[in-house]
């Protein structure tokens, strides 16, 4: 049903990579998210009012907060869509962030005020109302839900929308949540335990906050600046490693500023004999062909380094073996030397985890300087200590 919503409100909706389709699908999630999530509050409070059952209008209140976050979606998802002005050349990608971060606290909120409501009832329990009619009514509800879960979630990978796959969580949050208040509204038809619809509530509220507490996290962590996954640092490397005459790639940074607008910075070493018109013309083609296949902007630096030296191949060769017998994370690049009868410079960036502290780098610098120099005491090594992002 969802594709054949996407036919008729959202113009070229194949073209997944422009910024206006994008647009339009965040905003039709989020009219769906409204017109559903308004209907489901509205049978729910109806129900919970009819059965005095704190549980169902526990459950009306979240469906009501729902509503809320389907607002910003719509919202968030218009602002994201504004394209790139002064203030702001890398566009407004990141309020699509913003806007799942409020829907996670909105979320969390609601959960924190129906744990209150939830321990009153226990406080002061009082009878359900059974009602086979409210029971069928809330059992469609929950169908309701399981379609609202698997749109957002479809829509939500199409566009890759932190939003819509948050609201897709929180619709199979929904699901679970709607479904114990439902058996044990049925349980409690045949066993007289007046506190179970407290106790539910308060279950019901748990699994709410729980919800919002691990949409932030997600959103915060994109938002301090998360390593990239390793499957696009593995494609980009892999086509970036493509290329006429390149021998080493180090040094990747991948900048998120907001679906579809990610930028990247790398560099590449090659030979120092190379023509660098040649190698010039190289690079612009490899960044090209990220930006075709992965939609990345990706900027190249070129690193001469000597490849056809026999000697400096042996201290290359000689460094890297030093470097993994003391760690094997650590990797080096930029390798320089300059030849003497009494001292030979061994120049060289060491690259290290970001999570080594100062004095295990400054401990493996020695140990590194240390080894070399048992292996040739001529050896003068001169490192600079790189994160490994």
């Amino acid at each position: 049903m969802i594709k054949l919503l996407l036919k008729w409100f959202v113009k070229d909706y194949e073209n997944v990579d422009d910024k206006d389709v994008r647009t339009r699908y965040g905003v039709l999630g989020g009219i769906l998210g409204i017109i559903c999530n308004l209907f489901l509050f509205a049978v729910k409070l109806f129900s919970g009012i009819f059965m005095n059952s704190i549980a169902i209008i526990s459950d009306s209140v979240n469906n009501l907060s729902d509503t809320g976050s389907s607002i910003v979606t719509l919202v968030g998802s218009k602002l994201s869509g504004m394209r790139p002005d002064k203030e702001h050349p890398f566009g407004h990608g990141r309020i699509e962030y913003i806007s799942s971060l409020i829907v996670s606290f909105v979320i969390m909120l609601v959960g924190f005020e129906l744990m209150k409501s939830s321990y009153g009832k226990i406080i002061n329990p009082e009878p359900v109302a059974f009602s086979l009619p409210i029971i069928i009514l809330l059992s469609l509800s929950v169908l309701v839900k399981v379609w609202m879960y698997s749109y957002n979630k479809y829509l939500g990978k199409q566009i890759n929308s932190s939003i819509l796959m948050a609201t897709s969580k929180d619709s199979i949050n929904d699901v679970f949540s709607t479904s114990a208040v439902i058996v044990t509204t049925i349980i409690g038809r045949f066993v007289n335990f007046p506190l179970l619809d407290g106790i539910v509530g308060i279950v019901v509220s748990i699994m709410v906050m729980y919800s919002g507490f691990g949409i932030a996290r997600e959103v915060i962590d994109i938002l301090l600046g998360k390593s990239p996954e390793k499957e696009t640092v593995d494609e980009l490397v892999g086509i970036i490693k493509s290329g006429e005459g390149i021998v080493g790639v180090h040094d990747l940074i991948v900048h998120d500023y907001g679906p579809g607008r990610v930028l990247a910075s790398v560099h590449v070493e090659v030979p120092d004999d190379v023509d660098i018109v040649l190698a010039h013309e190289t690079i612009d083609s490899l960044e090209r062909l990220v930006y075709d296949k992965m939609q990345i902007e990706l900027v190249i630096h070129l690193d001469p380094i000597s490849v056809n030296d026999e000697r400096v191949k042996h201290f290359r060769e000689l460094t890297a073996e030093v470097i993994r017998e003391i760690n094997p994370e650590f990797s080096f690049h930029d390798f320089r030397m300059t030849d003497g009868d009494e001292n030979i410079n061994l120049i060289f960036d060491l690259a290290v985890p970001v999570e080594v502290n100062p004095q295990k780098r400054t401990e493996a610098v020695a140990l590194i300087k240390e080894k070399l120099r048992e292996h040739d005491s001529r050896c003068n090594t001169v490192i600079c200590v790189d994160d490994l992002y």
